[in-house]
């Protein structure tokens, strides 16, 4: 009952992403009711916009990572107007040793072509720290425990860096990071532009 009454579009799959219970406000944004989402993929109403995001997550569910996993999504809204938006999915079981359901809930930014959240130099505070770890040596474990974030929390930051900026690999991150004055200049240990200031 409970369930029924989020205002936010929830669902639970399985873990392979199959849908077995959805509640009345995900049913409307795919245009039918929550009983015939049933055994519906999650990814087949909505579109991922990056594949790679998609293999990741189910590589950390084959090997019980219970972090939560976001996804960039587009999907036509029952009007016929392209939406976009992120779907988040939790894992969630009363044991650790069983195979998690995933609570997918989906959040909606806009319609059209998907605006950046960010300008191109503009970094939020942990993608700025982040930034200037890579920038001294630090492997994406060694930025995870500093951050407090698990390496898919630091790995999907990073991606969508590499995205904004269009850059190829960390190296280039870190160069940019540097160009665009995220990071300071003649600084060591590397220290965002913000948390020098504040020196």
């Amino acid at each position: 009952m409970l369930f029924d009454r989020v205002a936010v579009p929830v669902a639970v799959c399985d873990v392979y992403g199959s849908v077995q219970v959805a509640n009345p406000a995900m049913a409307a944004e795919c245009g039918t009711t929550p009983g015939r989402l049933r055994g519906q993929d999650v990814l087949d109403l909505f579109q991922p916009q990056e594949s790679i995001q998609v293999e990741r997550i189910a590589q950390a569910l084959r090997l019980r990572h219970r972090s939560r996993y976001q996804v960039s999504v587009r999907w036509r809204a029952t009007n016929g107007t392209e939406r976009y938006g992120e779907l988040t999915a939790d894992p969630v079981s009363d044991a650790v040793e069983d195979t998690p359901a995933l609570l997918v809930m989906l959040r909606v930014q806009g319609e059209g072509e998907p605006r950046e959240e960010h300008t191109p130099t503009r970094v939020t505070p942990i993608e700025a720290r982040i930034l200037a770890l890579l920038a001294g040596g630090a492997t994406t474990a060694r930025a995870a425990r500093e951050t407090g974030l698990t390496t898919d929390g630091v790995t999907y930051h990073l991606r969508r860096l590499s995205v904004r900026w269009d850059a190829a690999n960390r190296t280039e991150l870190v160069a940019r990071a540097y160009a665009l004055g995220v990071l300071t200049p003649g600084v060591w240990p590397p220290v965002p532009v913000t948390d020098a200031a504040e020196r």
